[in-house]
């Protein structure tokens, strides 16, 4: 396969050799718009043209402030076009958030794309050039469409070099201030080569790009490797045409996190439920019919390759799925590695684990067991934050802050964030992570936090799921009640659940519980709750309705 020293060059490989072929396909009010390869490099030459003519510094710092769109991709490759470096930044951020980012990174100009509530968001951006797009209802600065009618493409190419930076990644802050991770061109190359190595799509495959381009995960596994493979991209148009989007992309790779898997299973156990299921299952021709339905449903019916990431995936889940011929690889990595650390794949495939070491990959483990990563493809560091990056790294080793083992096959299992750890009243430390693994089999739960500092045993905080919300109190205590029992006599004295607390709400974006890529805000939830613990604990009750 052809190797590339940076994506704009793979974007311009594919261009020469493939112009009139779809790149994007971006739906908008039903109807899809579609740009071919051509089209995608004459806009981004159009794009890059503007920005130049801004007479920005050289490797000026460019934030991008969308949802995944056709236009996310293109902004993108013409920031790089360019010569200077993009800030992603996440589509649900509020106003401080983004004024936050924005001016830490030093952008000196922002492209204002997809996104859901512009007008809350826009006191957030200061006095910079700023190119909005009107087919999504924004009029910022420049405007998309006139420059597109009037702008001259760029014609010189720059020279990139690939120790350039590439672009400054801001983490989605499972606590704290969002640190800048630098990358420079050769860590997204390097990254992309490990890549292709292990996932081994299909000529000319198709993407559906849904999970935010701002994390990682999504830029680096779907938007820059789609980039380098020349793959065609879709985008789902809202959230109400999600599964239909997907449905009609039907993808050769699909990437999700926990929370996807869960819903697309309490979406089929929605209409057919789980005693049904297994009787159809256990019919066999009948077998391979429902398989292919519910592969065809769920857009996977063309999937070479499954992968979630982003947080554990439970066992019970994946055992779920396998059962409807859905294999699904766990990926560990996170920003500060360039998503490359371990993976299961079809040749080393161990559920319940996060596989074993990706090419290049060295791992060391701390006397406490926190795992320290090395590879070809480390962060530069966190932009403007020597002292932090100096903290977060030991003898060239970036220390994740998780904790893990290896078994003797090589396979790493995580077993815990160590910030995550907390001390009951015993005096009894507690990784929550594998009880929470065990609780979320119950699929009337979609979302827990096991804690317990400053009282006896752990407590679950937990809210809903849809099936959960269908169901009478009774039924939904009973329930929950029993899976405690269940999972209580594997798990040590001190970690044994004492009580479920159903929470009121839900754990949103929105309300700065989750992070944008769906994991659970620990510090957050705690600083709301923590001072019930006692209360909760000292009811006689097993589930409590807050």
């Amino acid at each position: 396969m052809t190797t590339f020293n940076s994506p704009l060059e793979a974007f311009m490989h594919w261009e020469k050799e493939t112009p009139n072929r779809i790149f994007l396909k971006q739906p908008v009010n039903g109807t899809i718009v579609t740009y071919t390869f051509r089209e995608a490099k004459e806009t981004v030459c159009k794009i890059a043209s503007k920005l130049k003519s801004y007479n920005l510094p050289e490797r000026s710092h460019i934030a991008l402030l969308s949802k995944n769109c056709a236009h996310w991709l293109l902004s993108d490759l013409a920031i790089m076009m360019a010569g200077y470096v993009s800030i992603p930044i996440y589509p649900t951020l509020n106003g401080a958030s983004i004024n936050q980012i924005l001016e830490h990174s030093e952008s000196k100009a922002i492209i204002i794309g997809k996104l859901d509530n512009f007008e809350s968001q826009k006191s957030g951006i200061p006095d910079i050039h700023k190119i909005s797009i009107g087919l999504f209802g924004e009029n910022e600065g420049d405007l998309w469409e006139d420059i597109i009618k009037s702008e001259k493409p760029l014609e010189v190419m720059p020279k990139i070099d690939t120790n350039d930076l590439h672009t400054i990644i801001y983490t989605s802050g499972t606590t704290g201030t969002p640190k800048g991770v630098m990358h420079s061109v050769g860590n997204i190359m390097e990254s992309m080569r490990v890549i292709k190595s292990v996932i081994k799509l299909s000529p000319l495959p198709r993407l559906f790009s849904y999970l935010p381009l701002a994390h990682v995960a999504e830029r680096v596994g779907i938007g820059t490797h789609g980039i380098v493979i020349g793959a065609e991209f879709s985008f789902p148009e809202s959230l109400e045409t999600f599964a239909s989007d997907l449905e009609k992309c039907q993808p050769h790779l699909f990437l999700a996190v926990p929370r996807i898997w869960a819903k697309f299973q309490e979406k089929i156990l929605e209409n057919l439920p789980q005693k049904k299921l297994n009787i159809l299952l256990n019919i066999p021709f009948v077998n391979r019919l429902i398989k292919n339905k519910l592969k065809q449903k769920l857009g996977l019916r063309s999937a070479e390759y499954i992968v979630s990431g982003a947080a554990p995936l439970s066992a019970s889940l994946m055992h779920w799925f396998k059962k409807i011929d859905v294999t699904i690889f766990q990926v560990y990595g996170m920003t500060e590695d360039c998503i490359i650390s371990h993976a299961t794949r079809p040749e080393a495939d161990k559920i319940g684990t996060v596989g074993k070491a990706l090419e290049g990959v060295q791992i060391k483990f701390t006397p406490e067991g926190e795992i320290l990563i090395k590879n070809n493809c480390l962060m530069k560091g966190y932009f403007k934050a020597p002292d932090i990056t100096a903290s977060v790294f030991d003898n060239g080793y970036f220390k994740t802050g998780d904790k893990g083992e290896y078994d003797h096959d090589g396979y790493l299992t995580i077993t815990g964030r160590a910030k995550d750890e907390f001390k009951t009243d015993k005096g009894k430390y507690i990784s929550p992570s594998h009880i929470e693994m065990l609780l979320s089999k119950n699929t009337d739960i979609e979302q827990i936090c096991i804690v317990g500092t400053g009282i006896p045993q752990p407590i679950a905080l937990i809210t809903l799921s849809e099936l959960g919300r269908a169901k009478p109190k009774e039924d939904l205590s009973k329930g929950l009640i029993e899976t405690v029992a269940a999972i209580n006599p594997s798990l040590e004295k001190h970690e044994k659940v004492e009580k479920v607390i159903i929470m009121k709400e839900d754990w949103t974006v929105d309300n700065n519980l989750v992070t944008p890529s769906l994991k659970v805000k620990r510090n957050s939830i705690e600083k709301i709750h923590q001072q019930f613990y006692k209360e909760w604990f000292a009811k006689d009750d097993k589930v409590i309705f807050e």
